[in-house]
């Protein structure tokens, strides 16, 4: 125990010292170096009076809309943004990106209806498009038996039918 204590304090005078030229540890931030977009969408520079950087950004925000990795919003989101980006103002330009700073499993929840979105994403008129696209999907090409009632989740494991005495206890089991 003595020489682990000794060498965690070496450690920590190691990673501490002045005299190093190098700094031991390499600096992480929380926003991507590949990625040309702040974390705060709101002090995003947007120009879009030329057409190069317009080109640019409305192509990272595709890539952006098309490569989330959950497959439902891949689709959905990709191919709205392909279908209204170059309608845009900048202002929905902001709100689009603010969007795309979300979590994939929260959108996905508040665009399909399964959880009710903060005030601050609600009131973002790009979700209210995208969300009102989506429920009118819904409408359109699936069985309202399908469908959970809103606020509740969709997914239901494969024995949810075993729910008499030699049912599982819980989960699917």
């Amino acid at each position: 125990m003595g020489s682990l204590r000794r060498g965690l304090i070496n450690i920590r005078r190691f990673l501490t010292s002045s005299n190093s030229t190098a700094s031991p540890l390499p600096r992480y931030s929380l926003s991507s170096p590949f990625s040309s977009l702040p974390a705060d969408p709101f002090s995003l520079h947007i120009d879009l009076s030329d057409e190069e950087s317009k080109r640019r950004l409305f192509n990272r925000l595709i890539y952006r809309s098309k490569q989330r990795g959950l497959l439902e919003l891949d689709l959905v989101l990709g191919k709205w943004v392909e279908d209204n980006i170059h309608s845009l103002d900048e202002s929905r330009v902001r709100a689009l990106v603010h969007m795309l700073d979300s979590e994939n499993p929260d959108l996905w929840k508040w665009l399909s209806g399964q959880e009710k979105p903060p005030e601050s994403v609600s009131s973002n008129p790009v979700f209210a498009a995208v969300h009102e696209r989506v429920m009118k999907n819904l409408e359109n090409h699936s069985a309202p038996e399908t469908r959970a009632t809103p606020g509740q989740p969709w997914v239901r494991g494969w024995d949810d039918i075993k729910k008499g005495r030699d049912g599982p206890i819980a989960g699917n089991q």
